[in-house]
């Protein structure tokens, strides 16, 4: 029952629905009574030699009046339970995707894709048949139940009612047992489905590495092996929930056999008639329904139980990066500034940064370059606000990042990232992501400027074009620019490129900085490269080695230090040169 309480916010919410459809089926528990009185008094008539044709068709006339509003009444109670109960898994449904985006990049970090969709579709259908099938079965098993044991005792013989119900105690503990074991069963059945869930999602995301290094027979055995890990662990959960049925059968089996042997005595005493004695064993047959959903219940309810305390743990994950309840509604605007002591990923005990200090005025251009690993990505994550924790402080103007809204810091950034993600969309569409209501005109500026537009309008359909999921049927190149595109539509106060030139040549590569320059005059940016033509023009240079600042300067003055830069630069230079013959 306790899944009941954790619901209880639902049902309050939709009381109305809930109290009309119970309210309906407690009728329709009632008028399931006529029936076998009817056929009672008919049985008793008949032995008596006094049933007349008038009399006949007045009990047909009740029974077909009773099937109609039985059948009517059936219909509305669906409607008003079932239908809440899709409203129940909508509710969750959006407070999990909510949920899912305000998260930071070390939720993702514990928690598998796969895993989150098990959450968002498998446990939500648990959640949501406890609250339509799960309400519908306690209320119809104790409604029916009762009202018939009821009519039994009150209108027949409570004697023979309490001999029937010997059995049911029995029935009670098995039900209990078995429910008890049913909910570790499928709690370990919905981690199996949960895990290979993420395996398909993972291996189809890895196709063409699966099939570059021919390992899709490998893959296929792995998927098969958790495969039969879930039918297993769905086999198990299946032994116990096909223990109710035959427990409740038995149990209703030997209510009828007391039923007879005692009813019938009554019967030969006098007590009672043939008629109620047919009434009371039709009656008996009524209550298998109470009785199998009563054992039905338990898995539902263990269900349920096993899913919400899934989707409760996941919701109760707390937002590690929040807005200050006094952060400004204003776009930053200014210098940025970058004071850190040490800066660590959360359970991680390695210092990421150290000792990172610098400042670039509005307009500058900032390059950030180094070996991989040495920390240039995390220096932007930390401006962008998805990690923070930080001995330090990132000024942006005259405040602190965190004195901003989140959504006002972050308009004001228009950031690139090393893996490019495209949606499946458009060409067009995906540009225009930020603003989806923007012109053409714009759309086709900010291709240009990226210099991906005369490779659009070569595609089948132009800018209508559907790139496939994650631009899969684009070259590396032409999505980081259709990235790029989409990052200057937004016209943002500061261009964050991380890494996000590598795919293109050195020519393309050059005509993209021309452009930039030419058209962001008075706006910052920053570019990670391991190329250093990329950030030869820059104001400033930050040459990064294991998390902290190895030289600075501009381009001239790093090459009259003679390090790390200079030695890299040169060597870059030789290989452009060899790769072009020497010209």
């Amino acid at each position: 029952m306790r899944v009941f309480i954790d619901l209880m916010w639902f049902f309050k919410q939709e009381k109305k629905p809930y109290i009309i459809g119970i309210s309906i089926l407690a009728f329709v528990a009632v008028l399931q009574l006529v029936p076998p009185k009817v056929v009672g008094y008919i049985v008793d008539e008949i032995k008596d030699n006094k049933l007349t044709p008038a009399l006949l068709t007045k009990w047909v006339i009740v029974l077909i009046v009773v099937a109609a509003l039985m059948y009517v009444l059936r219909y509305y109670w669906r409607i008003m339970i079932f239908g809440s109960s899709y409203k129940l898994a909508r509710v969750l449904r959006n407070r999990l995707f909510h949920h899912f985006t305000n998260m930071s990049p070390s939720f993702y970090q514990k928690n598998r894709v796969g895993d989150l969709m098990a959450h968002a579709t498998n446990d939500l259908q648990a959640i949501q048949g406890t609250a339509g099938s799960g309400v519908l079965t306690l209320v119809d098993s104790i409604m029916t139940g009762g009202s018939v044991i009821i009519a039994m005792a009150a209108t027949i013989s409570w004697k023979l009612t309490l001999i029937a119900l010997i059995p049911m105690p029995i029935m009670a503990i098995l039900t209990s047992l078995y429910g008890s074991i049913l909910h570790k069963r499928f709690h370990k059945a919905q981690e199996a489905f949960s895990s290979l869930n993420d395996k398909t999602q993972e291996s189809i995301n890895g196709i063409k590495v699966i099939k570059t290094f021919g390992q899709e027979k490998e893959d296929i055995m792995s998927f098969v092996k958790q495969s039969d890990d879930v039918v297993k662990k769905n086999i198990a959960v299946s032994k116990i929930d096909a223990l109710f049925d035959p427990t409740i059968s038995i149990i209703i089996a030997l209510s009828f056999f007391l039923s007879i042997i005692f009813g019938s005595r009554l019967v030969i005493h006098n007590e009672l008639t043939i008629g109620q004695l047919i009434s009371f064993t039709t009656y008996i047959g009524l209550l298998t329904w109470p009785m199998l959903a009563f054992g039905s219940i338990f898995n539902i309810m263990e269900r349920g139980r096993a899913s919400n305390d899934r989707v409760k743990k996941l919701l109760a994950e707390q937002v590690e990066i929040k807005d200050n309840l006094d952060a400004m509604n204003e776009a930053p605007t200014g210098s940025i500034s970058y004071k850190i002591d040490a800066f660590r990923y959360p359970n991680e005990e390695k210092e990421i940064l150290q000792n990172i200090y610098f400042s670039i005025n509005q307009g500058e251009t900032l390059g950030i370059v180094g070996k991989t690993g040495s920390g240039k990505t995390t220096l932007l994550k930390l401006l962008i606000r998805e990690f923070e924790g930080y001995e330090g402080k990132i000024t942006f103007g005259d405040y602190s990042i965190q004195d901003y809204k989140m959504d006002r810091l972050r308009e004001a950034l228009g950031y690139v990232p090393q893996d490019h993600f495209l949606f499946s969309a458009t060409v067009g569409e995906n540009i225009a992501f930020t603003n989806p209501f923007i012109e053409k005109e714009k759309i086709e500026e900010a291709a240009k400027l990226a210099h991906i537009h005369h490779d659009i309008v070569q595609f089948t359909d132009g800018y209508d074009t559907v790139v496939g999921e994650k631009g899969v049927s684009l070259s590396g190149g032409q999505k980081q620019r259709i990235s790029i595109a989409r990052a200057l539509i937004m016209d943002p106060e500061v261009l964050i490129l991380d890494d996000s030139l590598s795919a293109v040549d050195a020519k393309t590569e050059e005509s993209i900085l021309k452009a930039l320059k030419e058209e962001r005059t008075g706006k910052t940016t920053i570019i990670t490269a391991h190329r250093l033509s990329a950030i030869k023009h820059a104001n400033l240079i930050l040459v990064l080695e294991d998390g902290k600042i190895l030289e600075r300067g501009n381009h001239e003055q790093l090459m009259e230090q003679g390090g790390w830069y200079k030695e890299m630069y040169e060597r870059q230079q030789l290989e452009e040169l060899v790769e072009h013959g020497g010209k």
